[in-house]
């Protein structure tokens, strides 16, 4: 995770098997931890295993942030919508803060994505999380994506750490990228760098 200011902040690292990732896909439960860098581990988000489809609104998406870690201090919770990808950032009480949706297409091409972080009268807005529209080679040939959240600079930072949790979901449930949390980006990052 890169600052506007081009220096990284955190790395991610999913903990998964083999085994999960290619039978589960998208919608595999995982650990993610955020490590600071000096591989600290300050952020963990929980996901358990759901249901991706908007046909069955009986086991949706869920993720868990806890900081530090064991600690829960929010949840993003998928909310059941035939069109939109809708969620709603709830706390460490489990009381809803904010809302997040979607657009009903959630790919685009030469624009970017936004998902809209609203209040919760759904009124205002917020902030957002969006996928960054890259060039069409970049696109077309990479599994690199580039996601932003934009948020406000007094809004909590426990509720700063859920919103990272909810890029996260997003990221998982509609790319299915897994290049930049994986195992061997965590090795290659304790090296040093690419070889």
């Amino acid at each position: 995770m890169i600052m506007i200011s081009s220096f990284r902040v955190y790395f991610a690292v999913e903990e998964n098997d083999c085994c999960t990732r290619n039978c589960f896909g998208s919608a595999r439960p995982f650990t993610l931890k955020v490590l600071d860098n000096l591989g600290r581990e300050v952020i963990t988000l929980h996901r358990p295993l759901a249901c991706s489809s908007c046909c069955c609104p009986c086991c949706l998406q869920e993720i868990e942030v806890q900081a530090p870690p064991g600690i829960p201090i929010g949840y993003v919770i998928q909310n059941w919508h035939p069109c939109l990808p809708k969620f709603t950032i709830q706390n460490e009480k489990r009381e809803d803060v904010l809302k997040i949706t979607g657009p009903c297409v959630v790919c685009s091409c030469c624009s970017d994505v936004d998902f809209e972080i609203k209040s919760l009268d759904e009124e205002s807005l917020v902030g957002k999380i969006s996928k960054h529209w890259t060039g069409f080679l970049r696109e077309a040939f990479t599994d690199a994506d580039n996601f932003g959240i934009q948020f406000p600079l007094d809004l909590d930072v426990k509720m700063k750490a859920v919103m990272l949790g909810a890029c996260f979901l997003i990221v998982m449930r509609f790319e299915a990228c897994y290049r930049f949390v994986s195992t061997e980006g965590w090795e290659q990052y304790r090296r040093g760098g690419p070889e």
